[in-house]
């Protein structure tokens, strides 16, 4: 046999052994392929949720108005995909849906309607008070026949009054309503709100009294019952006081709810904002938070994709 013959049969063989083994490796990639590709499905429908030191809370309003608007159903579905416990400000007629999906309301409305409760009257007006106790105490008797825990209230608009007579006007009004928010067993959230974003009506609220941290504090000292208790809004805070961590650390007693979004723009909770989300969530397990942190951001993209971002982010 001539060396030529030879080679070539040896290149023949070694095309044959190489193109054996090429199928070989392409079938085992093949198979890894679809076990990454099964893998990475089965992690998206897996809870983001893993410690679950933080009790998580989506806020309805954000994905129901804005992104892909979600109905109450879907918002739920999502919640409990994510490993979240509550779906917030809700009405009572949505209640038998979170429950379907094991869930509660963390935080309930006061009725918005402008024959009950214009969102922008409230406690620091007294020409307001008849309406506003009214709303309150049918949100209060509606949060404790549906197990609700907590009602969101606000300061109101200036309008006008001297920030010491809204203070005062604040404490004389909730202290008509307090007594029977502690005979139902619920606490009343003072929303504290940003006064300097004028850019968009959900992203700040020029005029509005109680855009001080302290300032709402001093209402509740003032008031002086376990049932009144501040909604800080770390994205609202941010913006007006800053120093966050301090003041969940200074206002450990009197934290009732939390809620987050990303500054600027009350975006999602990524890397073009500023605030150090899981530093800050850090500091309420440090002082012993037991409530909810509600997910409140504006959606400007996919808002799955936003929230699974989020609640990682407070998963600490």
């Amino acid at each position: 046999m001539s060396n030529t013959k030879h080679n070539s049969q040896t290149e023949t063989i070694s095309r044959r052994a190489a193109l054996k083994q090429a199928a070989g490796l392409a079938a085992v990639t093949g198979l890894a392929g679809t076990a990454t590709a099964n893998a990475a499905a089965k992690e998206a429908d897996c809870p983001v949720v893993r410690k679950g030191r933080i009790n998580q809370s989506i806020v309805h309003w954000c994905f129901a108005a804005f992104g892909e608007k979600w109905t109450i159903e879907q918002t739920a579905r999502v919640a409990k995909q994510l490993g979240c416990k509550s779906v917030e400000l809700v009405p009572p007629s949505d209640l038998p849906t979170l429950k379907k999906y094991g869930l509660t309301c963390a935080l309930a409305p006061i009725d918005m309607s402008p024959d009950k409760f214009p969102f922008l009257k409230g406690f620091n007006n007294p020409k307001y008070w008849p309406k506003v106790i009214a709303a309150t105490t049918e949100a209060i008797d509606a949060a404790a026949e549906g197990g609700v825990k907590n009602v969101i209230a606000f300061t109101g608009m200036r309008e006008n009054i001297s920030d010491e007579d809204g203070l005062k006007n604040c404490v004389a009004g909730f202290k008509k309503v307090i007594g029977h928010a502690e005979k139902k067993g619920v606490t009343l959230c003072l929303e504290m709100l940003n006064t300097r974003d004028d850019t968009h009506p959900m992203k700040g609220h020029p005029g509005y009294q109680g855009d001080n941290a302290e300032y709402c504090i001093d209402i509740i000292k003032q008031v002086g019952s376990p049932r009144l208790k501040l909604l800080f809004d770390i994205y609202h805070v941010q913006i007006m006081d800053g120093d966050v961590i301090r003041r969940i650390h200074q206002h450990k007693d009197h934290l009732g709810h939390i809620h987050t979004a990303g500054n600027p723009g009350r975006g999602e909770l990524d890397a073009d904002q500023e605030i150090n989300y899981p530093a800050v969530m850090k500091a309420l397990l440090e002082v012993g938070y037991k409530g909810f942190v509600g997910q409140e951001f504006i959606p400007t993209r996919n808002p799955l994709e936003g929230l699974r971002q989020a609640v990682t982010a407070c998963d600490v």
